[in-house]
């Protein structure tokens, strides 16, 4: 059992606040903006510690003050107490801290699909800080640097991982309507091979135009592929552009196809290698902060169909 602190061997502690802040200073006026003080006020809290302490802290020298050989000594010992209790203030306060809700999710679907929907979550729950970090395509779920995540998985996931199903795994060909003239026709597989097909290398393992030439039926692989990019993001803006057709996943280009920015040049669409899904681990939902973002999550997909 620790000894009991005999505090009747230190001046009232308020007291210190003006000490400090006047030998800090030098000057009692100077202590009392800073304290929002009076200048009596402050002049009564050293006379205090003076008079507990039986001895003069201050001594004067004309219009200024100066510490004595005591209110020197005293002044480092105060000093370094009030630090010391600051610090251990600071600490104990940031136990209560709640740390951001950390989310992953691939560079595409943040600019495309997240990030034009996130100030929302934050306006209807202002108390939850979400940290949101984007990674490439290949990202598996992180668990020590992620709460939640929401991944394209073309495996089992182990058994401590909770998984919702999230967008439909379909995909199909976008481009401009400025680059098929006139831009409601219909195109044939063989049609589509004229122009240039946009591969993005990170996602052909979770569709590829092999793939979709396969489930449309057609053989016919002497297509033009002389662009290669690395997300689906780049891939959507040069067809934006008309620089090219890409393969999308659908959630990544609802929003265009509704304003007419781009088209299906070919009414086909066939289901990816994996499963799109939000992730967690099971430990992870007993913070009500996760249930909350994953319907709310949800709530977003399902208001964008």
């Amino acid at each position: 059992m620790a000894k009991k602190i005999d505090l009747r061997k230190l001046p009232p502690l308020k007291s210190l606040k003006g000490f400090e802040a006047t030998a800090r200073l030098l000057s009692v006026r100077g202590a009392a903006e800073e304290l929002n003080l009076t200048h009596p006020a402050v002049s009564h809290q050293i006379q205090v510690i003076e008079k507990a302490l039986a001895v003069k802290l201050f001594s004067r020298a004309g219009r200024n003050i100066r510490l004595t050989d005591a209110g020197h000594a005293y002044y480092l010992f105060v000093r370094q107490a009030l630090e010391i209790l600051i610090q251990g203030t600071e600490q104990v306060a940031s136990f209560s801290t709640v740390p951001a809700l950390r989310f992953q999710t691939y560079i595409s679907l943040s600019i495309r699909w997240l990030a034009p929907r996130l100030h929302r979550f934050s306006m209807e729950q202002p108390d939850i800080d979400i940290q949101l970090s984007s990674c490439s395509p290949g990202w598996e779920f992180d668990e020590g640097n992620a709460d939640i995540g929401l991944i394209y998985s073309t495996s089992a996931l182990p058994n401590h991982l909770h998984w919702v199903d999230f967008f439909d795994s379909e995909f199909f060909p976008v481009c401009s309507p400025d680059l098929i003239k006139p831009a409601n026709t219909q195109m044939s597989p063989q049609q589509l091979c004229q122009y240039p097909l946009l591969k993005v290398s990170g996602e052909e393992k979770y569709w590829n135009w092999e793939q979709w030439f396969t489930s449309v039926g057609s053989e016919n692989k002497n297509y033009q592929s002389s662009i290669e990019v690395d997300t689906s993001a780049a891939a959507i803006e040069m067809a934006i552009n008309g620089e090219g057709i890409t393969l999308v996943s659908a959630a990544l280009v609802t929003a265009d196809l509704t304003s007419g920015r781009l088209i299906k040049p070919i009414d086909h669409s066939t289901r990816g290698n994996g499963k799109w899904g939000l992730i967690c681990n099971k430990t992870a939902l007993q913070d009500p902060r996760v249930e909350v973002f994953l319907n709310w999550l949800i709530a977003e997909k399902n208001a964008s169909k």
